[in-house]
């Protein structure tokens, strides 16, 4: 008895130390690198592997459509993030006839987020948070946003003080996934003299890039969250 005490709670004092954290749709692992450098331990989840030159996911990272997740595999988790994909939210942002005649766009991605929070609180019996980040276009379809950064809008149980917005908290100059190799891009995309600069940024590779959350941003949520 006195051995299984003493697992427990050494158990009690890793989770503490270094909680889960679950990172959705985490692309190149924005959140997660913000996760790490706070001493989260990390799992992340996305439908395909992102790794451009040496840009890539910097945990442990799990192949699998996130819609076919069910909450109660993350009862233990200490905090969940998510950016959804936003390509859809930001072209129906854009001022052409084509865009605004487009039919609402399918929110389902965003919605099953919070599917998942509202089934890992209940496996746990208790509230786990959740920070959901997208564009300012988004909030047309699914709800004013809590706050942002930059152009970065938050969902969910977003910390009431906030760090300062710096200068290249943007994702582009307007804003938008569709103007790849807009000034503001290219200066958050610049890596100089490594393979990829030699192959030249595709789309997805600028879109993957522009997309991460700033580490400030990153940092600060899992701070606020942190046991």
């Amino acid at each position: 008895m006195r051995i299984k005490t003493r697992a427990v709670a050494h158990t009690a004092l890793s989770d503490r130390t270094h909680p889960l954290a679950i990172d959705l749709f985490c692309g190149l692992g924005g959140w997660t690198e913000g996760l790490l450098a706070e001493g989260y331990r990390v799992v992340g989840f996305d439908i395909k592997r992102h790794i451009y030159g040496y840009h890539a996911y910097p945990a442990q990272l799990v192949l699998q459509d996130v819609q076919t997740l069910h909450g109660r595999q993350f009862k233990h988790a200490t905090l969940i993030v998510a950016s959804p994909p936003c390509q859809a939210y930001s072209y129906r942002a854009m001022p052409w006839k084509r865009a605004k005649a487009l039919p609402p766009p399918d929110n389902s991605l965003f919605e099953t987020c919070f599917r998942i929070q509202r089934e890992a609180c209940d496996a746990a019996g208790y509230h786990i948070p959740l920070v959901v980040e997208n564009v300012r276009g988004a909030q047309k379809w699914v709800g004013q946003a809590s706050t942002h950064f930059g152009s970065f809008y938050l969902w969910g149980d977003v910390p009431a003080l906030m760090p300062v917005v710096v200068a290249r908290a943007i994702k582009n100059t307007g804003g938008s996934w569709f103007n790849i190799g807009s000034s503001g891009q290219k200066e958050l995309g610049r890596c100089p003299r490594d393979e990829l600069c030699k192959r030249g940024y595709t789309r997805a590779v600028g879109s993957a890039i522009i997309a991460k959350i700033p580490l400030v941003l990153a940092r600060h949520i899992a701070r606020s969250w942190h046991p």
